[in-house]
Parts: structure tokens; sequence; C-alpha cells
């Protein structure tokens, strides 16, 4: 494991600790960018990682958060509909401008801009624990499925 910290883990460290929460964040020398890599740097599976996948709300300027078990695909439509308006995957850079944070290290948390929604997968109710990403693409932070739902305030939904 890495021992320094990059500025976007710091972040979340820091709005953790200020919303009451201890958690860890663990650094890893190797990429944990995708759900396969950070299963594998933790030691567990796929599903418990849980991807925060920024999609652009054209029509309303906005953008939402869905945080997704690793396992899964999300349905656009189903979420769109949900929301009741179009979305579409965000680029790279929007997800940067919006989030303060690269692909691969999206933390559920402490962005740039508050999401207009957070939608997440109803497949992560029945793991524990899950693993985040911690704004960084090399680092993670653990928490329950609770846990994500106090600290992201969002909306339980069947996503795939």
């Amino acid at each position: 494991m890495v021992q320094s910290d990059a500025s976007g883990s710091e972040r979340v460290r820091r709005w953790l600790q200020e919303a009451g929460f201890a958690a860890e964040i663990l650094h890893f020398d190797a990429s944990a960018r995708t759900a396969a890599e950070a299963a594998r740097a933790i030691g567990c599976s796929v599903a418990q990682i849980a991807k925060s996948l920024i999609f652009n709300v054209f029509q309303s300027r906005n953008h939402i958060l869905v945080i997704a078990s690793g396992a899964n695909r999300v349905n656009e439509s189903r979420v769109a509909a949900a929301i009741g308006e179009p979305i579409a995957k965000a680029d790279a850079a929007f997800v940067r401008e919006r989030t303060g944070y690269a692909i691969g290290g999206v933390a559920p948390i402490a962005h740039a801009v508050a999401p207009r929604h957070v939608l997440i997968d109803a497949d992560l109710t029945k793991l524990n624990p899950i693993w985040t990403a911690a704004g960084h693409p090399h680092s993670v932070f653990r928490v329950s499925f609770g846990e994500l739902l106090r600290l992201t305030a969002g909306a339980v939904m069947q996503i795939t």
C-alpha cells in the first residue's frame, strides 16, 4: 500500500471526519480504477465495489450520481424514467468539473458540485461490507449499506 495521500483522498477524509464517520482510507500501489482492479486489491468480490457513476442531465443542465454494484450495468432508460429526464454518461472533463475527481476515483461524497439526484443500486443492500472510491484511483474506503445511504442521502432503486 502507498503511504502518501492524494488531494482527492484528503478531501474525502476531511468530509467523512466532519460527518462524524470514522473510515480508514486505504491507498494501493496498484490502480483501483475499475471495479475488478479494486476487488483484486482489496480481496473482495466485484459486487462489493460500489462504483460512483456520473450522468449528464442535459435538459436541466445538471448531473446525477448513480452508485452501482461493481457487478452491475446501469439501465440508463430506467434511471432516466426515475428522474423524469433523459441522461447520458458523462465524459471525463464533465466528471472532473462536477465532482473534482478523475474517473476511477470518484467518491460518492464531497463533490465539487452536489448532484441533483443520488440513486443507489438496490443490489448493494445485500452486501456487507461495501467498498467505494475515496477520491483517487488508488484509494478506497469501507462502508456498510446503511452508512452509504446516510452519507449520500440517496434513494434506493433497482438500476439494472
